[in-house]
């Protein structure tokens, strides 16, 4: 049987993950994942793709607010769940652009000074619409501040694969998976086309291709060569590595650990086979 073992939100755009026991599933993924995000002067999203130290933020779950603590000299500051400015920015995710709401003056002071870049903290509303990629979802499935899907979804089994191929084995954390799951061979993730899990309908439309934040320990934000070098001899497609497979959910309950994964129908689409 396939199980959910592991779920996981990303409330700020590449800062640290919470592990939850349970989550509500939203029309645009799992609650308050990707929902705040840093953006430079240009209104375009900061990553720990250019800047590792963002890994070094750890947030945490309150009542009315994500408690956010920088792991370098343990200070920390609260993002309130509803901002305290009402002023709307375009800001740029990729090649799309969508509406933000600046938070508050207090937490953009406080991150320009622990990252050294002038930066804001923006918030997407409820009214706020991202749309996916049409050539690989629905019409009307949208999305958070998330790099392009509402999930991502990896089997454990497929890291335990990488792991036995890798000098020094690495956390589930290098990944950013939204839900991990246990069962089923390594990367049986790929080809599921639709699942169901708690009765929500859940529809695999995208493998993941993977970059260099895979690199940088969760811990430490010291950069090295894996995984990308070992998946790189066995995950490659083209120009892309891919690990993990993006998903779009067609309706919205609440996910918990130890939830079924019931497998409907498995993809046959020559995108999602690893050759």
């Amino acid at each position: 049987m396939l199980q959910i073992n592991q779920l996981y939100i990303y409330p700020i755009k590449s800062l640290g993950g919470i592990a939850l026991n349970s989550s509500r599933l939203t029309d645009r993924g799992l609650e308050h994942d990707r929902r705040w995000m840093l953006i430079d002067e240009n209104n375009r999203f900061l990553s720990q793709r250019e800047n590792a130290q963002m890994a070094l933020f750890k947030p945490g779950l309150q009542s009315d607010a994500i408690k956010v603590t920088y792991s370098a000299d343990n200070s920390f500051i609260h993002i309130p769940f509803t901002p305290l400015k009402q002023d709307i920015v375009q800001v740029t995710i990729w090649d799309d652009t969508c509406t933000g709401q600046y938070v508050s003056d207090e937490v953009d002071a406080w991150f320009t000074q622990k990252l050294g870049i002038n930066c804001r903290l923006v918030y997407m509303a409820d009214d706020s619409y991202r749309p996916t990629d049409p050539r690989y979802t629905t019409e009307g499935t949208i999305t958070s501040f998330a790099d392009a899907y509402p999930l991502l979804l990896i089997g454990q089994a497929s890291l335990d694969d990488l792991n036995s191929r890798l000098a020094v084995a690495l956390p589930m954390n290098r990944f950013r998976p939204n839900i991990v799951f246990t069962g089923g061979e390594p990367y049986s993730e790929d080809i599921m086309q639709h699942i169901i899990i708690n009765g929500i309908d859940i529809y695999g439309v995208k493998l993941c291709a993977r970059c260099i934040m895979t690199t940088i320990d969760q811990v430490t934000a010291q950069k090295s060569k894996e995984p990308l070098k070992t998946l790189a001899g066995y995950r490659r497609k083209g120009n892309k590595i891919l690990f993990g497979q993006n998903l779009a959910n067609m309706g919205v309950g609440i996910l918990n650990i130890g939830d079924e994964l019931q497998v409907m129908a498995l993809q046959t689409d020559e995108r999602f086979m690893i050759v």
